[in-house]
């Protein structure tokens, strides 16, 4: 079989690059390995799909800090207001929800997934399912790629090839790692492999004990440290107290600074703190407090956070709960809410890639044209998605970032294919 442009996984940046393919004339040829397409798609934004972050170019650049600035070009060309157009265009009604996130009115992933693979259909991108990719075809000098070796089957030939398979988290939809060893066939350098957006996991007692699992927080600022107290990073946003350490938002959008930093640093653990009332100062607390000097110390921390937390923090202090406020010192008040503004956790790693929801690491972008997402190395071989070194936090980041670099390899691997 030939092709002008073959296209190697069906998922989120593998179906945006057949469409954008097939619709400069390309012959386009998509091949999966599962039974169906999109299985992933089907998984984002809780089952509803965060198609996109309707922020600014340079907003979506600053939220994807695995390389990030690589997309510049590609974001010139598409950008997060051309995914929406894509969609709405085609009948797909988006709703902008809580910082830019955009998700489809009928909540149901399914419908992105449907109108992907309608107009996959429309612009007649031939699909094959169940067909297993064992590794690349090379030209005799191996300076360009010429189609596909598939399992049971005899090779796939064309004048593109993009490779579009994903990296290794949730390897349920499919993602199993298998484009890393086709890119280092063709000579491509793969960063090391981690995980981002995955739950922290810790040792500390409050943890082991289970004392405070289950208990969530609303709005807290998380930072992370290095080993000489200097700030790595910082985010504001909701998390949760689990059984293994900690998840949520703010928690999830640290775990990949985490892990690139025990990396690095060889240290065995990473020190962070909560802020539980960002919005105040240790200043304004005692105050607060004063007005109230006559109420118990675990009422007045109930204002600011779950019960159970603080008694939690009166422990580590050693004041009692029942204890009223206007009995502390000064430099027992000045302790408290010390502890309330930067309550200590660690964490010695997350959770591993195949449950973290981004993949970290992959095709180093040096060795790929960020204008058309070809190999600088192959000729005629394109990347696109979660493969690529890439990667950024939820909240429409990453879906961005997958549709953008899959319009673009489909774009330009069309327009090779005819030059050739």
């Amino acid at each position: 079989m030939q092709y002008d442009v073959i296209v190697v996984g069906g998922g989120t940046s593998g179906l945006m690059a057949a469409i954008h393919s097939a619709q400069q004339g390309a012959s386009t040829i998509l091949v999966e390995k599962n039974r169906v397409l999109g299985r992933k798609i089907l998984l984002t934004g809780g089952g509803r799909c965060n198609v996109t972050n309707r922020t600014t170019v340079q907003g979506l650049v600053d939220h994807i800090p695995g390389n990030g600035k690589f997309l510049y070009s590609a974001l010139s060309q598409f950008n997060q207001e051309d995914i929406v157009h894509f969609f709405e265009s085609r009948g797909v009604k988006l709703k902008e929800e809580d910082h830019g996130r955009m998700f489809p009115v009928t909540n149901k992933a399914r419908t992105i997934l449907d109108a992907l693979l309608e107009e996959a259909k429309n612009v007649g991108v031939t699909i094959q399912t169940k067909a297993v990719v064992e590794g690349l075809v090379f030209s005799d000098d191996k300076q360009s790629v010429t189609g596909i070796k598939v399992k049971d089957q005899p090779p796939i030939y064309g004048k593109s090839v993009i490779l579009a398979v994903g990296g290794r988290a949730y390897p349920g939809a499919g993602s199993t790692g298998d484009g890393y060893g086709f890119a280092k066939s063709a000579g491509h350098t793969i960063q090391r492999l981690y995980p981002t957006e995955a739950p922290i996991l810790s040792n500390d007692s409050f943890i082991k004990d289970r004392s405070l699992q289950g208990v969530s927080l609303r709005d807290v600022l998380i930072t992370l440290y290095d080993k000489n107290n200097k700030v790595i990073t910082q985010h504001q946003m909701d998390m949760i107290f689990t059984h293994k350490g900690y998840s949520g938002p703010a928690i999830l959008r640290t775990s990949g600074h985490l892990n690139q930093y025990l990396h690095r640093s060889k240290e065995p653990f990473a020190h962070l703190s909560i802020d539980l009332t960002p919005q105040e100062t240790i200043k304004s607390l005692n105050e607060d407090a004063q007005n109230k000097r006559d109420k118990e110390l675990l009422t007045l921390l109930k204002q600011w956070m779950p019960e159970r937390l603080a008694l939690v923090i009166l422990n580590q202090v050693r004041l009692k709960p029942d204890q009223p406020y206007r009995q502390l010192t000064p430099p027992q008040e000045e302790m408290l809410w010390q502890q309330v503004k930067s309550f200590n956790i660690t964490g010695y790693g997350t959770e591993p890639i195949e449950k973290g929801f981004v993949t970290g690491g992959g095709v180093t972008t040096d060795e790929v044209e960020p204008k058309t997402m070809e190999s600088k190395l192959v000729e005629g071989l394109y990347f696109c998605g979660e493969l690529l070194d890439i990667n950024g936090y939820t909240g429409g980041y990453n879906i961005t970032a997958a549709f953008v670099t899959g319009a673009i390899a489909g774009q330009y691997a069309s327009w090779d294919s005819f030059g050739r």
